[in-house]
C-alpha cells in the first residue's frame, strides 16, 4: 500500500486543499494523518488538517476564499467559533471530507511554516512541513496515534534534526506544563 492508494479518496479535497494555501501566498501546511502519509508511512485517514498563518481578522477572507474552493463550514456560526478556538471547522462539500484549519501564530508555527515545501506525489502536490516539523506537531498534539505516527516519521528518515525537534518539543513541554511529552519523544528516538 503506497500513499497514493491511500489518499486517493482526498485527492479532491486535497487539491482544493492547496489551492486554498497558494490563495494565501503558501501561508498554510497540510498536517495530520495526510503528511504522515507522505512524510512517512501511508496509513487511513478520513479527513485532512491544515495550518495557516493567518490572523483572526482574515478568518471571513479565509471562509470566502474556500468556497470558491468547494469547501464549506461545516458548524453554524464558524466565524465565531474560530475566533474563540483558533481552528476553522469546514467541509469539502462534494466529497464530505472535513478538513480543519487551524490558525497559527506561535514562533515555532511561523518557522514550520517558512520551512515547508511543496511534496509532489505523482498525483497530488501538497505543501507540507518538513518531516521534524510534523514530528514536533504531533509530539505536541500528544495522542496515542501522535506518538505512533511519530515513530513511523522517525523510521523513514535517517538524516533528522533530532537537536531542532528536542529543542521545540522541550519548550512546548514547559509552557504547557507536560514534561512527559518530552520524555515520550526521547524514547521514541532511542528506539
Amino acid at each position: 500500500m503506497n500513499s497514493i492508494d491511500v489518499l486517493e479518496p482526498l485527492f479532491a479535497p486535497l487539491a482544493a486543499l492547496q489551492n486554498l494555501i497558494e490563495a494565501f501566498d503558501n501561508r498554510g501546511i497540510v498536517i495530520g494523518g495526510v503528511a504522515v502519509s507522505i512524510l512517512g508511512k501511508p496509513r487511513l485517514t478520513a479527513d485532512a488538517d491544515a495550518m495557516f498563518l493567518l490572523p483572526a481578522k482574515k478568518i471571513p477572507e479565509l471562509i470566502e476564499q474556500a468556497s470558491r474552493e468547494g469547501i464549506v463550514p461545516r458548524i453554524p456560526d464558524v466565524e465565531e467559533f474560530a475566533r474563540r478556538n483558533r481552528v476553522v471547522l469546514l467541509r469539502h462539500e462534494e466529497s464530505g471530507v472535513d478538513i480543519d484549519i487551524s490558525l497559527g501564530l506561535l514562533p515555532f508555527e511561523v518557522e514550520a511554516v517558512e520551512r515547508s515545501r511543496e511534496y509532489d506525489t505523482g498525483s497530488l502536490t501538497v505543501r507540507l512541513p518538513t518531516p521534524e516539523d510534523l514530528i514536533i506537531l504531533k509530539a505536541v498534539a500528544h495522542r496515542p496515534k501522535d506518538m505512533t505516527d511519530i515513530a513511523t516519521v522517525l523510521n523513514a528518515h535517517d538524516d533528522l534534526d533530532t537537536e531542532r525537534i528536542i529543542f521545540w518539543v522541550q519548550q512546548f513541554a514547559e509552557l504547557l506544563e507536560i514534561p512527559e511529552v518530552l520524555t515520550e519523544l526521547e524514547d521514541i528516538i532511542r528506539r
